[in-house]
């Protein structure tokens, strides 16, 4: 099962290319009633770090700048293919998702960021744990790993932390690269896999379930601040529409605020979006975000964008030799500098 969806890669990339000429304001859904404007933002799986995005929507935020926010679930690489084809606004992802897509002829831009640290986490199946002080390396080597898909931002940093532990991600490991990382848990379950590479709330119904415990390895405290999921648009909406990109991002930061400053509120919200967490799994959970700086505060630097750049490149990801990407190549501050 080694690079599992390689072939689907490659056709989301011709797909990618063929969508090119999307318009800028395709997605938008006209007026809703009211004068209100529909727009959809995709997601590539419904995870606790996207609740200052749900928060902007549940408390009315969007609709305080005239907008109808609806969140739809494309897995897949699906996010970025329906961005491309202008079938929503655009999506949350990593601005290398974005720096991708750009090499292969698109122009996305990042308008802002919601995840501000490498949102994945190591974690091996129960019982077969490292010993504390072991050497990452030496344990990973010969695991069978599954992780999301190939070209993802979580694949990405999987990818980079085996070539930084020496490790050649084709030879010296497994890999299973799921194409839908809500499907990791159960090829843990299976006996298929020996690590997981996981995100929230797969992480901790993982750990309710007894599939695995705490994580041995964190890329969250190993990389520091990191554009995970950020806003990513075509550039031509910027051009075209920059009042509609501003009050969407205007309504985004303050849902932001809100999950960074009202951990209360953040458990309520999390309890309603994911009921099938117990109440003990999502409390450790949302003490890991906070405790992880997940929602730092810190908005869309280019330490953070490039950090997320070298990893995809370091990972495989990402070959920008011919056609560069940057900080200021794949990211519009304006609208989150706007007073």
């Amino acid at each position: 099962m080694k690079n599992l969806l390689r072939a689907a890669v490659a056709a989301s990339a011709v797909l990618a290319l063929a969508a090119c000429a999307g318009g800028a304001s395709a997605g938008t859904g006209g007026s809703a009633d009211g004068g209100t404007t529909k727009i959809t933002i995709a997601e590539p799986v419904h995870g606790v770090g996207y609740l200052p995005l749900y928060a902007a929507r549940e408390l009315g935020y969007f609709e305080e700048e005239g907008l109808e926010v609806e969140v739809t679930t494309l897995t897949g690489g699906g996010h970025v293919n329906a961005t491309l084809a202008g079938e929503v606004f655009g999506f949350i992802g990593g601005p290398e998702s974005g720096a991708v897509a750009n090499v292969k002829g698109s122009d996305l831009v990042t308008v802002a960021n919601v995840v501000n640290r490498g949102n994945v986490y190591f974690v091996a199946a129960a019982g077969t744990e490292p010993e504390e002080g072991a050497d990452m390396g030496e344990y990973l080597r010969g695991k069978t790993i599954a992780g999301g898909r190939y070209g993802g931002t979580p694949n990405a940093i999987l990818r980079h932390i085996l070539i930084t532990e020496g490790l050649d991600p084709e030879t010296d490991v497994e890999l299973i690269e799921v194409e839908d990382s809500s499907a990791i848990p159960a090829t843990v379950a299976q006996g298929q896999a020996d690590v997981a590479v996981v995100a929230e709330p797969q992480l901790g119904l993982g750990i309710q379930q007894g599939l695995w415990g705490e994580p041995f390895l964190n890329p969250l405290q190993l990389l520091g601040p990191y554009a995970y999921s950020s806003i990513v648009v075509p550039r031509a909406t910027v051009e075209e529409d920059p009042d509609l990109v501003q009050a969407f991002v205007d309504a985004l930061a303050k849902g932001q605020q809100r999950i960074e400053e009202d951990r209360e509120y953040a458990e309520e919200l999390a309890a309603a979006e994911f009921p099938t967490m117990e109440p003990d799994v999502l409390a450790a959970t949302l003490d890991r975000a906070y405790a992880d700086s997940l929602w730092d505060g810190s908005g869309l630097t280019e330490e953070a964008v490039e950090m997320a750049l070298e990893v995809a490149r370091n990972g495989e990801i990402l070959d920008d030799s011919q056609v560069p990407q940057s900080f200021d190549v794949i990211a519009d501050t304006q609208f989150v500098t706007a007073d």
